[in-house]
C-alpha cells in the first residue's frame, strides 16, 4: 500500500483524504490510499523519521497549519517556490532525499486570475502572517506593479514586520510598495486577503471595521481563503456589504492538485464530483 498524509493540528476540518482517495479512485491507483494525522510539535521529528521508513510505504505528505515552517528542518532540500518563502505544504520524495515543496503560491496566483486581468496598480490587503501569508505574499510580489501597493496587518506586529522582511527579498517592485499597517486601521484596497485560521468556527470573528471606507464596496473583492466552512462571518460580512467573495475553496483544490501530480505524475482533473467534495 502506498500510503499520504495531511498534518496539521487542528486537522479534522481536512478535507484533503476525500479529493486525494477520489482521485486515487479515478485514475485507478487501488494501491494508494491518503489519510489525515494531527501530530503535536513535538512528533514532528518522529513522524518525518517514519517517511524516511521505507517499511512504512510513506510517498507523500501534506502540511497544513501550523507547521509549514516547523517541519522544514526535519527536510533535505526546499524546492524553489518553498525555499523563498521558508513554507512547506507537500513532501515529496526524490533520489531518496525528502523534498519540501509549496503548491500554495501557484494556487493562489491561479485563483485570482477569475477576477483581475492586471494587477499592476491594485491595492490589497492582507490580513495574516502566519501559515499561508507568505505564499501569499510571494505571489503577490510577482502581480503586483510599481505602481501597486501592499498593506499587511497582523495581531502581534513582531510577525507581521518579519513578513515584510522576507517581501522585500523577493519583491520585483521597490520595497515601499510593502506598507505595514497597525491591526484594526483599514485602507481603501481593491482586495482584502484573510490568510488567518479565525473563522474555522462559526463564532469566530477578525473584529476588524470594514464599513467606515467609501471604496470598500461592491468593486472590492473579499478572498478567505478558509473552505471550510463555505461561509466564514468574514464573508458573511461582506455579503451583506455588497462586495464580491470567494473562499478558499478552488486555491485549496489546486494546490491539492498540484501536489497529487508531483507524487503521480498525473494531471487531475477538477471535475463536477471534486467540487461537490468541497461544496
Amino acid at each position: 500500500m502506498n500510503r499520504y498524509f495531511v498534518i496539521g493540528n487542528p486537522i479534522g476540518h481536512s478535507l484533503s483524504p476525500q479529493i486525494h482517495n477520489y482521485w486515487f479512485k479515478k485514475y485507478k491507483l487501488k494501491t494508494s490510499n491518503y489519510e489525515k494525522r494531527k501530530l503535536e510539535e513535538k512528533e514532528l521529528e518522529k513522524f518525518v523519521r517514519e517517511i524516511r521508513d521505507k517499511s512504512q510505504s510513506i510517498n507523500g505528505v501534506n502540511v497544513t497549519v501550523p507547521y509549514k515552517k516547523k517541519i522544514i528542518p526535519f527536510l533535505d532540500e526546499l524546492s524553489n517556490t518553498s525555499l523563498p518563502t521558508q513554507s512547506v505544504n507537500t513532501i515529496f520524495k526524490k533520489d531518496g532525499k525528502l523534498v519540501g515543496h509549496n503548491t500554495d503560491t501557484t494556487a493562489f496566483e491561479e485563483t485570482l486570475k477569475q477576477f483581475f486581468l492586471d494587477y499592476k496598480e491594485r491595492h490589497i490587503l492582507l490580513i495574516g502572517a502566519g501559515g499561508v501569508a507568505p505564499s501569499v505574499l510571494f505571489a503577490l510580489c510577482r502581480l503586483v506593479g510599481r505602481y501597486g501597493k501592499i498593506y499587511l496587518m497582523n495581531r502581534s506586529k513582531s510577525k507581521a514586520i518579519d513578513l515584510k522582511k522576507m517581501g522585500n527579498t523577493f519583491n520585483t517592485f521597490e520595497p515601499s510598495n510593502i506598507e505595514l499597517l497597525d491591526w484594526g486601521k483599514v485602507p481603501d484596497v481593491h482586495l482584502v486577503i484573510n490568510t488567518t485560521s479565525i473563522g474555522l468556527t462559526n463564532e469566530e470573528n477578525l473584529g476588524l471595521d470594514f464599513t467606515k471606507y467609501e471604496k470598500l464596496k461592491e468593486k472590492t473583492l473579499f478572498y478567505d481563503l478558509i473552505y471550510n466552512p463555505k461561509e466564514t462571518n468574514f464573508i458573511i460580512d461582506a455579503k451583506k456589504r455588497g462586495n464580491k467573495i470567494m473562499n478558499g475553496k478552488m486555491m485549496f483544490l489546486l494546490q491539492a492538485k498540484y501536489a497529487f501530480q508531483k507524487w503521480t505524475g498525473i494531471d487531475a482533473e477538477l471535475d463536477d464530483e471534486i467540487i461537490k467534495i468541497v461544496d
